[in-house]
């Protein structure tokens, strides 16, 4: 039997000991998807509940080329203790690709190596967020986030999204209301809606937030994964000084690399630099080392291309699966890019109960319910359509149809 911890004193009796754990600790959510990865180690089980990534995509042969290379001609120097910044040469590339993609002007002084752009998000909430402090945050948003911001218990203040991005009037509200520390957004394919800012309503935030002490977070995991190849401003752009970026090598090179960044104003770097050198010294410098090989010999943008196409492919049979399967009544997104397709149930069947039934019918999805900070997400489903064959990804909607046809039936 689980034993919970008790509400008075934050302890939890184990083997006749107590442990006193941080209160922050009882207010920061478990993270739903781990419980869910639990469930789909069953290979029978078709899963559309991760964020993973296509596995057969990731160009293997070339990382190893890579790494031999490294090891080969420098290995006593990339298995040595690193620089907290990160590998120059890595942070110079990113930064000549921002020019190249957006028409930003980054210096790679402004750039910080993570490991993963998970790590961006706990390093952020360390060096900005007080409790008590306002953060707007999006509605649905990133439970990832939800996650790593609970730990520095913020007051949350969601903004409804629309299909060309967050609700205006509302945002205004809030900012007027509220001393909003940050707003943290993915204008690109976000997770977990699939929704794409349009260039209008990143002007607009922009218009907002402007001369303002509000910071804005922007999150471009799946920025790189627009399914036409263009790129939409970036918010920077429009606040250069008041926007902070996280990416990743994840999505586009190998998430087991845990290689992301953060490009933030000098101000905020040297608070993100301490905070990192208190939590890891560095991110893996070998990692590093390998994946800036892999850049300068390989042609990344080739590979993108055909992560696009393929996921393109991916994303739009999962749709017309959808429309075609499904009752009349669920509805989902239609991205231009990323991972993510977000369904809505009738009001009468509950997510919960979608995901419970359909892991007895081997497939799996993530309710939307932990994509709330304020309730919500019960009609809803996230569904992930890059790690999926298209014939598991046909076997999986037609499960998943008959799951939500028997309920809507009851």
């Amino acid at each position: 039997m689980n034993q919970k911890a008790s509400p008075a004193t934050g302890t939890v009796p184990c083997s006749g000991r107590q442990y006193r754990f941080a209160s922050r600790m009882a207010k920061t959510p478990k993270s739903f998807i781990r419980e869910i990865l639990k469930v789909t180690e069953n290979p029978q089980i078709i899963s559309f509940a991760g964020g993973l990534p296509n596995p057969g995509l990731i160009d293997v042969d070339g990382i190893a080329r890579a790494a031999a290379s490294v090891l080969a001609q420098d290995g006593r120097s990339a298995l040595q203790y690193s620089t907290t910044e990160g590998y120059l040469p890595l942070r110079r590339y990113i930064a000549d690709r921002y020019k190249k993609r957006l028409g930003l002007v980054i210096s790679p002084d402004e750039i910080l190596i993570t490991n993963g752009s998970q790590q961006c998000l706990d390093l952020l909430g360390k060096v900005l967020v007080n409790p008590g402090d306002h953060v707007a945050i999006e509605r649905p948003g990133y439970l990832g986030a939800i996650q790593a911001f609970s730990l520095y218990e913020p007051v949350f203040h969601p903004i409804l999204l629309h299909e060309d991005g967050p609700d205006m009037a509302q945002f205004a509200h809030e900012i007027e209301r509220h001393a909003i520390r940050f707003f943290y957004g993915v204008p690109n394919s976000q997770n977990p809606s699939g929704i794409t800012y349009s260039e209008d309503r990143r002007r607009e935030i922009g218009k907002l937030l402007a001369g303002r002490d509000t910071l804005v977070i922007e999150d471009d995991a799946y920025g790189e994964l627009s399914f036409d190849g263009i790129a939409l401003p970036s918010l920077r752009t429009f606040l250069p000084d008041q926007t902070i970026i996280t990416g990743s090598f994840s999505k586009i090179l190998a998430p087991g690399m845990r290689l992301g960044w953060v490009v933030a104003p000098q101000q905020v770097m040297d608070q993100l630099v301490v905070a990192k050198q208190a939590s890891d010294l560095h991110s893996n410098y070998l990692s590093q080392r390998i994946a800036y090989e892999y850049l300068l010999h390989e042609d990344i943008d080739k590979r993108i291309e055909g992560i696009r196409e393929a996921y393109k492919q991916q994303c739009g049979l999962m749709i017309s699966l959808i429309e075609e399967m499904m009752p009349d009544s669920v509805t989902c997104t239609h991205p231009k890019g990323g991972m993510f397709v977000w369904m809505t149930l009738p009001e009468k069947i509950s997510s919960m109960e979608v995901f419970e039934r359909a892991i007895r019918d081997q497939v799996a999805v993530l309710p939307g319910t932990p994509f709330y900070v304020d309730g919500g997400g019960n009609t809803n489903l996230r569904i992930n359509f890059s790690n999926a064959t298209p014939e598991k990804i046909r076997a999986g909607i037609g499960r998943l149809s008959r799951v939500i046809r028997t309920l809507e039936r009851e």
